[in-house]
């Protein structure tokens, strides 16, 4: 799944798999790494691969995100652009369908929020983005509401090939159970602090251990840019930090099915976006 920051990737790929294994948030390029959702569809399985908006990359961590966005492409039975018909992103929509043309995937145009576009310019979106690339089907569907999803998926699993199984039935992720805790802090830190973080934050995990009764212990590092965005994180009195801790510690708890103890604290480090180590902590590939 491909397509501009902010399009309802994550979201849909959760309403696909019919759980969270994305974090989703109103602010762009929440999603950083490529990540895989797994769903079934009576005896199919399919793997769904959600990317990292694509823009045009200014930092290093830019460039391996937009790296992992294409990296997800290659090999795969189909290729899924998700367009918001509201926002558009004409500026990173454009050469997305320029590079899509020349791709030799089967491509599948799937425009989102239907619930909140009017219908004409809808078609009318529609037609003009078909005219420039060969698109197998369209869809129309609301990832956040699920209409239509369920005919996407219908469709998508027509698609797949013949062959064996590539993870357990219950398997949904091929996220480690401590990159996905990073992610649902991460995704609370967005939500709880809106645009007063900027994007350049980033959660590290320390310590992922199960304790003798059967709960986990999570540690995790809270990693921010700029000494002056520390004091935001914390909220007066450490109150903003308590929230977030125990906003994913709730979420986490529900998601593994076990007590969760988790303990944040916040470091700042102005080159943590070229630091190789935590590209790699996040998911992320160094790109030189």
């Amino acid at each position: 799944m491909i397509g501009a920051p902010n399009a309802g990737k994550s979201t849909l790929v959760n309403q696909l798999v019919g759980q969270k294994v994305a974090i989703t948030s109103a602010k762009a390029q929440t999603t950083r790494a490529r990540m895989l959702g797994i769903a079934l569809e009576g005896q199919t399985q399919m793997i769904l691969v959600d990317t990292p908006g694509i823009f045009a990359p200014r930092r290093k961590l830019d460039r391996a995100m937009v790296s992992a966005a294409w990296e997800g492409a290659h090999a795969a039975d189909a290729v899924l652009l998700l367009v918001d018909p509201i926002k558009q992103r004409r500026h990173e929509l454009e050469p997305l369908l320029e590079a899509l043309a020349t791709r030799p995937e089967r491509k599948i145009l799937v425009l989102n929020k239907v619930d909140a576009a009017k219908k004409e310019p809808l078609l009318a979106l529609a037609q003009e983005l078909a005219g420039k690339v060969d698109f197998g089907e369209v869809f129309f569907i609301s990832a956040l509401t699920g209409d239509g999803v369920a005919d996407l998926k219908h469709a998508l699993a027509a698609m797949m090939p013949p062959g064996v199984w590539h993870y357990p039935e219950d398997q949904v992720s091929d996220a480690s159970e401590r990159l996905l805790a990073a992610e649902v802090t991460r995704e609370q830190l967005y939500r709880q602090l809106h645009e007063e973080l900027p994007y350049d934050s980033a959660v590290r995990p320390e310590l992922y251990r199960q304790r003798p009764d059967g709960s986990l212990e999570i540690h995790q590092q809270i990693v921010v840019g700029r000494e002056s965005q520390r004091p935001i994180v914390l909220g007066k009195g450490g109150q903003r930090i308590k929230a977030i801790g125990e906003a994913a510690r709730t979420e986490l708890a529900a998601l593994l099915g076990v007590k969760v103890h988790l303990f944040l604290h916040v470091k700042v480090d102005e080159n943590w976006a070229e630091n190789r180590e935590i590209f790699e902590e996040i998911g992320l590939v160094w790109v030189r």
